[in-house]
């Protein structure tokens, strides 16, 4: 019972500091979407630090969970990268109305200079190691933090852009361009992989 109250205390604080911001929601708004009372609270959350502390290690926890069921369903490396990219799609609605629920929240606390924006940030290295690591598998070499990063950078900046203007057919027109740049680049990795290949074969 306890832990199932903290975790719904972790889930409406994840909610509200996506849809209105850490600093401007409060233990009372948190208390009022749980609707337990402040002393219910207080037994588990001292400080709102606290809670944010736990938010974050919530949101980490959820994506390595996603990003291991895709590795865990058997798709190759261009089909585990094409998820990664239609989580614009799946959460359109919400970027719609909030924006990118990692990025706002690393946003704002850099912001306010909060000493946690460094671990608000594990969430983008997350994501960051993993695209590399997809990258690696198709043969990118060196080169895979770079594609990796500029995928993520592109990807933020798509649902920045998406919220300021309130433009769904936005997404889904920078999602195809997105998917068309990593065909390009599967296909240029396997031809460069291939012609390496041959190459050994004649020395």
């Amino acid at each position: 019972m306890l832990r199932a109250t903290r975790e719904q205390i972790v889930e409406a604080a994840d909610q509200l500091f996506y849809q209105q911001g850490y600093e401007h929601t409060s233990f009372k708004h948190i208390a009022d979407a749980v609707q337990i009372s402040r002393g219910n609270f207080y037994y588990h959350f001292k400080t709102k630090d606290e809670i944010l502390a736990a938010v974050i290690e919530h949101r980490l926890e959820k994506t390595r969970k996603m990003l291991a069921q895709w590795q865990a369903q058997g798709r190759d490396p261009v089909e585990c990268i094409r998820c990664f990219i239609r989580i614009l799609i799946m959460n359109q609605s919400k970027i719609l109305q909030h924006g990118c629920p990692v990025g706002t929240l690393t946003s704002e606390l850099a912001k306010l200079g909060h000493a946690a924006q460094r671990d608000a940030n594990g969430l983008f290295t997350l994501f960051r190691e993993w695209l590399a690591g997809q990258f690696r598998r198709l043969g990118a070499g060196a080169a895979a933090d770079e594609l990796a990063m500029h995928l993520l950078a592109r990807s933020q900046g798509v649902a920045t852009l998406a919220n300021a203007f309130n433009d769904k057919g936005f997404i889904e027109q920078e999602v195809k361009q997105m998917e068309g740049w990593l065909d390009s680049n599967a296909k240029r990795l396997a031809e460069q992989n291939n012609k390496q290949q041959e190459g050994r074969k004649y020395e």
